[in-house]
């Protein structure tokens, strides 16, 4: 036979935990919070030439997303806090019984990690064309004799869209002399 004091303790982890559960959507708004903190910890900390200084100086932009991310923080507390909750997003194509595809999640992960890896010593154009020919793959498609090609085309196209048109510096890697 059990007492009171005994199952206290079980009963109020068990509580903790339900309370934690329902209101699941405050880490969330824990997420928003350090996210704030740090884009304006970085904005207010930023080195800006006495030149570079104005109304709307590079300090302008990071500082209002930062505030913003703090007051959606705060104001998505509150409401969970109160009571709002999340719904889930109810689809035609979706259906929420079934488990989550973590194959191609675990496989569309490698890609973009192998892809970053890849960008310095083999550049943009071959890291690129392996994104995207390695995501067309993960979400399904197996036609090999098109894929890669497009891929390449696509990540020619981005090269020479960023690095030439809108001079955003893009590694070429061994095709630098090519391109």
């Amino acid at each position: 036979m059990t007492t009171g004091t005994e199952r206290a303790p079980k009963e109020e982890a068990s509580g903790r935990r339900t309370w934690l559960r329902d209101h699941s959507e405050l880490g969330v708004c824990v997420l928003l919070l350090a996210l704030g903190v740090l884009v304006l910890t970085d904005a207010l900390t930023m080195d800006v030439d006495i030149a570079q200084r104005g109304p709307v100086g590079p300090r302008t932009v990071p500082v209002a997303v930062g505030a913003g991310l703090l007051v959606i923080a705060a104001l998505l507390a509150v409401d969970v806090l109160r009571g709002g909750r999340g719904r889930a997003e109810g689809g035609e194509d979706v259906d929420l019984s079934e488990p989550a595809d973590w194959r191609t999640v675990l496989l569309l992960s490698g890609i973009f990690l192998g892809a970053a890896v890849l960008i310095e010593p083999a550049g943009f154009p071959v890291a690129g064309a392996l994104l995207f020919w390695g995501a067309a793959f993960a979400l399904g498609s197996r036609r090999v004799d098109r894929d890669p090609l497009i891929a390449a085309v696509l990540s020619l196209l981005t090269y020479a869209v960023f690095d030439k048109l809108l001079g955003v510096p893009l590694p070429g890697g061994p095709l630098m002399g090519v391109l």
